[in-house]
C-alpha cells in the first residue's frame, strides 16, 4: 500500500465523522420519520448514493458519470426532504426551486463537457487506487450534505417564517452568483469549441476580470442559499452556515483553483502574454 492509499484509508472516517457532524446539528428541531430526524436520513442517504455510483465506477474504472452523480443526488436528496417533510412553506418551496435549477444545469454542463473531452484528467492517478477513489466519492457525498445543509435544514425544520427582506435580498444573492457561473462557463465553452483558439487560453469576457469567475459565481449563490434559510435556522442548526465556508475553501484551497493554476502553468508559464494576464488578472474576485 503506498503512503497515498494509506492517507486516503486514514482520510475516510474523518470524512464520515464530519458528515455525521453536519447531521447532528441540521437535526436539532428538525421533522423525524419514524422517530429518526428527516435531515439526518438524508445526509445518509446522499454518502448511499456516493458508495452505489462509486461501485460500478471502479470496476469500469470512469469518472464519466461522477460528477452527473453529484448533481442527481442534490435534486434526489432535496426532493426526499420535500416529500417526507410534514409541513412546507414558501421559504422551503424557493430552496428547493434554486437548488435543484441550480444542480441540472451545473450537472448538465459538467456532463456534455467530460463526454466532449473523453476523461477528466484529475482523476488518472486515482481511478486505480480502491482507498483513494473511494475517498473521492465519498467526499463528494460530504460536498453535497454540507454545501446543501442549510437548505436541507430549512426545508426539515419545525420553524417557520413568511419570506421578508432577508429571503429577498438571498435570492437576489443567489441569482447573481448564478448569473455569473452560466454566463462563465459558457463564454469557456464557446472559446474552446473554436478551433482558431487551440493551444491558447481564454482572457476574455468574464474571464478578463478574473481567472476563475465560474468558481466565484458558486461561492456567491451559496452565499445567496445561506442568507434565504439564515432566519430559520436556531443552535446548532446554525452550525450549516459553514456550507459557503466549504464552498470557498473546496475552490480556492483543494480541488479547483490550484489545480487548474497548476495545468496552466504547465501549460503557458513563461509565456509574455500568459504571465502578464496571471500578475494583472484577479484569481477569483472580478476586478470592476
Amino acid at each position: 500500500m503506498t503512503k497515498k492509499d494509506f492517507n486516503a484509508l486514514l482520510a475516510l472516517p474523518i470524512v464520515l465523522l464530519i458528515g455525521v457532524g453536519i447531521a447532528l446539528a441540521g437535526s436539532q428541531g428538525g421533522s423525524k420519520i419514524f422517530g429518526v430526524p428527516l435531515f439526518s436520513i438524508s445526509v445518509s442517504l446522499a454518502f448511499l448514493i456516493q458508495l452505489l455510483a462509486f461501485i460500478p465506477a471502479y470496476l469500469l474504472q470512469t469518472e464519466k458519470f461522477f460528477d452527473l452523480t453529484g448533481s442527481i443526488t442534490y435534486i434526489l436528496v432535496t426532493i426526499f426532504t420535500v416529500i417526507f417533510s410534514p409541513k412546507i412553506d414558501g421559504r422551503s418551496i424557493l430552496l428547493f426551486i434554486i437548488v435543484v435549477i441550480w444542480a441540472i444545469r451545473l450537472g448538465s454542463f459538467l456532463f456534455r463537457r467530460i463526454h466532449q473531452a473523453g476523461k477528466d484528467a484529475r482523476f488518472d492517478g486515482i481511478k486505480p487506487s480502491f482507498n483513494r477513489f473511494l475517498l473521492t466519492w465519498t467526499l463528494q457525498g460530504l460536498w453535497v450534505t454540507i454545501t446543501s445543509a442549510p437548505a436541507l435544514t430549512t426545508i426539515t425544520s419545525s420553524t417557520r417564517r413568511e419570506l421578508g427582506l432577508v429571503a429577498l435580498i438571498g435570492f437576489l444573492i443567489w441569482t447573481f452568483g448564478f448569473v455569473i457561473e452560466i454566463v462563465a462557463d459558457t463564454q469557456k465553452s464557446r472559446f474552446r469549441s473554436d478551433v482558431n483558439n487551440k493551444g491558447k487560453f481564454i482572457q476574455t469576457g468574464l474571464w478578463a476580470r478574473s481567472r476563475h469567475p465560474n468558481y466565484f459565481g458558486e461561492i456567491v449563490l451559496w452565499i445567496g442559499v445561506a442568507v434565504i434559510a439564515l432566519p430559520i435556522l436556531r443552535g446548532w442548526q446554525l452550525a450549516t452556515l459553514v456550507s459557503p465556508v466549504f464552498v470557498a475553501l473546496l475552490l480556492t484551497r483543494i480541488s479547483g483553483v490550484p489545480m487548474l493554476e497548476k495545468r496552466a502553468d504547465e501549460k503557458w508559464g513563461g509565456q509574455e502574454e500568459y504571465e502578464a494576464y496571471k500578475k494583472h488578472t484577479p484569481v477569483l474576485i472580478p476586478r470592476l
